[in-house]
């Protein structure tokens, strides 16, 4: 009897010292955006007579557009209601130069990137490989192609390319969201855009919202089928979503991601699509696409129900080499989680990782898988904001201007709510939509750059205090397109973790991510061993590399 109460106080003692034990720091941010010289606002010209579209911009790209080394930043803009023109400087897209000091300089105009249309997402891609990325715009009335030359410029250069955006019903479609990818494997980045619905302004349902008129719900408008333009290696491109069996399927398209989820070195597409089925579509051999969201059990939630997809990332959570699927939703959905178990099947984890609880109450909108305090573990971010502009006037639980969440990876299938701790610029609450990440000053943390409608622009430094390590992969393809998206990259330390992610530049709600792939390390100050598969079918091994830096990798020749 003795010994047992010794050992009852030995577990009490250890319980208590776990209790106490002080946990890691929190993840945290700061808002430089007003010192950094970024002034950029949302303009989504609402009117009375809620024209669809108003609700749903804008993406936001961070991107390093002039080979510099530090990241720029590209918003997304509006355009005047209903005419889906841009009327004045208002209106424009903004392209912002890192001038690596902290601050950033508006270079618009000289750099030819105003834009001309209502727009809602980027995609970031070097498509003619010639060592500088550029820019697709994804707009309501017409997509735009901007190539990069490598002197601060940009060309239009849409009509020559052909990818302006399919006809329906004598308009162009509306697109939301777009991603650049090589589906066939031929060393060229391909183009995947998704759609959402048939809309007119001259001919758009009436329907009233909760204090008069307000926004159609989706069901109003019909559906359309996704594009994919396929790389000519010659500045053009040519619509194969009928050949490859992408128009096959119709749904509401919002964010996308790229992703090989059954290893069979094709990149495959998941789709979020709204208040319609998600999409799955699976890369037989750089060929066609089948659609398999149903059997993958990706296309509803626990109950059968589609729900509001909004923004969408293919990245692998639980460290287990397999990209998982997490998207977000609006209020009473929850935003689910995926994860891959192999053998083409998914396992909805949204209970279980405790993120339907987490996350019930929460309209999201753009959202990012990344190790935020680089501890080995990815964590999960949203940019918040509800659909519905006049939900304060009806609701007590419910707002239109929402704070952004942050959700700490555990590492053990769980996580946890931190955006509490974030700071008090992350707690600012606003109709936020647009969310892209990237190290924005190459101190090893990952920056956020977070868009709202009629509101500022947040650009949200990462000041989580801790000793953990971290690096970057600058990818530089030879036989695979330039950029390396698409490869699949998977990372030993000498603690014995393993992490594995896929260079791509796709991420959220219409936006573009830094396309340098970063993992943090925790406490090891070097990688044991890094393996890179590139597109083109080449492993390449590194050994005994050391933390804290970006490493710039060029694919081998042969």
């Amino acid at each position: 009897m003795r010994s047992v109460g010794v050992s009852v106080v030995a577990v009490l003692v250890l319980w208590a010292a776990a209790r106490s034990a002080p946990g890691p720091p929190p993840i945290r941010f700061e808002d430089i955006a007003g010192r950094a010289g970024v002034r950029f606002r949302t303009e989504n010209c609402p009117t009375p007579q809620k024209h669809q579209p108003e609700t749903m911009p804008a993406g936001v790209a961070v991107f390093d557009y002039d080979g510099d080394g530090l990241p720029d930043i590209y918003f997304v803009n509006g355009a005047e209601m209903p005419s889906l023109v841009k009327t004045g400087a208002k209106y424009f897209n903004r392209l912002y130069h890192n001038n690596g000091n902290g601050t950033f300089t508006d270079v618009t105009e000289s750099a030819g990137v105003a834009g001309s249309g209502y727009g809602m997402g980027v995609a970031v891609g070097d498509y003619d490989n010639d060592g500088r990325p550029d820019l697709f715009v994804a707009n309501v009335n017409g997509n735009q192609l901007f190539h990069n030359n490598g002197d601060g410029t940009f060309t239009d250069v849409t009509a020559k390319a052909g990818v302006s955006g399919g006809v329906s019903g004598g308009r162009k479609m509306w697109s939301v969201a777009a991603g650049w990818f090589d589906y066939n494997n031929d060393g060229r980045l391909d183009l995947f855009v998704s759609n959402y619905c048939k809309w007119d302004p001259e001919n758009e349902p009436v329907c009233m919202g909760l204090d008069g008129r307000g926004y159609c719900h989706p069901n109003s408008f019909a559906p359309l089928p996704d594009t994919l333009y396929r790389n000519n290696g010659d500045g053009t491109f040519t619509d194969v979503s009928q050949d490859t069996g992408i128009a096959g399927v119709l749904g509401k398209g919002m964010g996308v991601g790229f992703a090989d989820y059954d290893g069979d070195g094709f990149v495959d597409i998941f789709v979020a699509n709204d208040n319609s089925p998600n999409l799955l579509f699976h890369n037989l051999g750089g060929k066609r696409f089948e659609e398999v969201g149903f059997p993958a059990n990706v296309a509803y939630n626990e109950d059968g129900n589609a729900l509001s997809g909004m923004g969408a990332e293919f990245r692998d959570v639980d460290n287990d080499g397999r990209p998982d699927v997490w998207h977000t939703a609006v209020e009473n959905e929850t935003f689910p989680l995926f994860l891959n178990r192999g053998g083409g099947q998914f396992t909805n984890a949204t209970q279980s990782s405790g993120l339907a609880r987490l996350t019930r109450m929460m309209s999201g909108w753009s959202n990012g898988v990344v190790d935020l305090d680089n501890d080995g573990w990815k964590d999960l971010v949203v940019a918040r904001g509800n659909v519905m502009d006049d939900i304060d006037k009806v609701s007590r639980h419910f707002h239109y201007a929402e704070p952004n969440g942050v959700f700490r990876n555990l590492g053990h299938g769980q996580f946890a709510d931190v955006s509490a701790g974030a700071g008090a610029d992350f707690q600012h609450p606003a109709p936020h939509r647009g969310l892209a990440y990237g190290d924005l000053d190459n101190d090893g943390r990952i920056d956020l750059v977070v868009t709202a409608l009629g509101a500022p622009a947040e650009v949200y430094r990462n000041i989580t205090g801790n000793a953990n390590h971290w690096i970057l992969l600058r990818l530089e393809g030879v036989r695979s397109n330039r950029m390396g998206l698409g490869a699949r990259i998977r990372v030993r330390t000498p603690d014995g973790g393993v992490q594995y992610e896929e260079a791509t530049t796709s991420s959220g709600y219409g936006a573009s991510r830094d396309a340098r792939v970063h993992f943090g390390l925790g406490p090891n100050v070097e990688v044991r061993e890094i393996e890179i598969r590139w597109p083109s079918g080449v492993r390449q091994i590194l050994r005994d590399v050391r933390a804290d830096r970006v490493l710039e990798v060029k694919e081998p020749a042969g």
